[in-house]
């Protein structure tokens, strides 16, 4: 079976007053990057795994996060290594 890349994005809801705890939680996980924060508890997430089943799993734990309200996914894309690093040729 080839090797597969998955990528999802998520918005999460914290409580404001946990922000800083969420997104310090989230960003020491495995494949989980904060791109940005709003004061009233909103991050921006992206997430990196290798199978459906580790995706489905890192999602769980956002959501289990302490102080997390919600964590709702945005998008999604799965492709093997292999299509992810060919290289498209110019169309000019």
């Amino acid at each position: 079976m080839p090797e597969e890349v998955h990528i999802s994005s998520l918005v999460v809801h914290a409580t404001p007053k946990r922000l800083q705890r969420v997104e310090d939680a989230i960003a020491a996980m495995p494949g989980a990057r904060v791109h940005g924060s709003s004061p009233n508890g909103k991050l921006v997430v992206t997430l990196d795994a290798v199978s459906a089943d580790e995706m489905i799993s890192r999602v769980g734990d956002i959501q289990r996060t302490d102080g997390v309200l919600s964590a709702a996914l945005v998008y999604q894309y799965a492709d093997t290594v292999e299509a992810m690093n060919e290289e498209i040729p110019d169309a000019s």
